[in-house]
């Protein structure tokens, strides 16, 4: 007997309000040159191609930790750069590198986080893990 996973997908579904693209570069990162004067790598054309697009969400993975040093003293910590996706579970196999651009955001009261939108990810961790309705990807921050 089959599980039947059309409530979750429903629920899920609600959470998956952010507009996202994701982006591969088609002549791998071997092509790029470095540009001696500012220190940047540099692409010799416009070489990502578009992959997937669709509804997903970009959320933090937690919140700065707070930690008790040998002293007593307590100490916040600065917040990661990490994030996490949430995708579609039928969202193509994404690979360590890929870009994920957050395009915007289908939330009738705006995005969840303003301040997302229009982001560059870099997915860092391709198999965070996938389940029945989604998959979890971890991504970087990069612009």
């Amino acid at each position: 007997m089959a599980f039947d996973v059309d409530g979750a997908r429903r629920v899920v579904g609600r959470i998956l309000d952010d507009k996202l693209e994701i982006w591969r570069d088609s002549g791998d990162r071997t092509d790029d040159h470095l540009d001696e004067e500012t220190g940047q790598l540099v692409r010799p054309a416009a070489d990502e191609v578009l992959i997937w697009n669709g509804l997903g969400a970009v959320m933090p993975l937690g919140r700065p930790a707070i930690t008790t040093p040998l002293d007593g003293s307590i100490v916040q910590q600065p917040p990661t750069t990490d994030y996490q996706a949430v995708l579609p579970v039928d969202t193509p196999e994404l690979r360590s590198d890929d870009v994920l651009r957050n395009a915007g955001s289908v939330r009738k009261d705006g995005p969840r986080d303003p301040q997302l939108v229009g982001r560059r990810f870099r997915v860092s961790d391709a198999n965070v893990g996938t389940y029945s309705v989604i998959r979890i990807v971890r991504v970087q921050v990069i612009g």
